[in-house]
């Protein structure tokens, strides 16, 4: 039996898979959000960010290595945050300086934007 995700994409509300979809988190603090494609990320951004409380749950360490912004390039603060791709049992970390950053990033393509 597949694992059922009990999480809803912070934008449309749709269900999102365990192995699919965005996963966003404000470093340190207790605020996330989720997206079922990365392009509602935009409008969630657009419509005043609206987070939920608690932490995503990911494989220790994930993002520890990550010390700029995914957008600017700039070093992280000390609040940051931290988007994670699910694609399948594989976990795929970005950090941004900003909401602004992250959603620009998410507007322009993602990873596989024109850089």
């Amino acid at each position: 039996m597949a694992e059922q995700s009990t999480e809803r994409c912070s934008w449309c509300g749709d269900p999102i898979e365990p192995n699919d979809g965005w996963r966003l988190q404000e470093v340190p603090g207790a605020r996330k959000a989720a997206f079922c494609r990365l392009e509602h990320a935009v409008p969630w951004k657009i419509q005043g960010a609206r987070w939920d409380a608690g932490e995503i749950a990911e494989p220790r360490g994930l993002a520890d290595a990550l010390d700029s912004c995914a957008r600017c390039g700039a070093r992280l603060d000390d609040v940051h945050l931290v988007l994670v791709r699910h694609r399948g049992e594989h976990r795929i970390p970005d950090a941004f300086c900003s909401v602004d950053h992250m959603a620009d990033w998410a507007k322009s393509g993602g990873r596989w934007g024109p850089a």
